[in-house]
């Protein structure tokens, strides 16, 4: 089905409002991962503006797409990222903001 106008309307009004990226997480898939990544932003005081999460493969890792702020924090951040054991690969992918943007919007319509 074709996106319309209001499709991309919601999945625009989804999307934070400042300059933001998409980190794409390949993760060891298992208890504690999750809490690991958002300590880390939160010990770093670093805003996650939206996370998407899903198995892949055989159910042994997962796929984490980080909505971040493009700020000068974001080295610091992705390299705090790499230093966690469970965390095998990062990828800034800023192409990707509109088709996270549309996830977050299709979410949002769930209600």
């Amino acid at each position: 089905m074709p996106a319309t106008d209001a499709d991309h309307a919601d999945r625009m009004a989804a999307m934070p409002a400042g300059p933001t990226t998409v980190l794409r997480l390949t993760v060891n898939n298992h208890p504690g991962v999750m809490l690991q990544i958002c300590g880390l932003f939160a010990r770093r005081a670093f805003n996650l503006e939206g996370i998407l999460c899903a198995a892949i493969g055989r159910g042994d890792t997962s796929r984490i797409w980080l909505t971040v702020d493009a700020t000068d924090k974001l080295d610091q951040i992705v390299k705090q990222l790499a230093k966690l054991e469970d965390v095998l690969v990062i990828e800034e992918r800023p192409e990707a903001r509109e088709q996270v943007g549309a996830m977050a919007a299709m979410m949002a319509r769930i209600d």
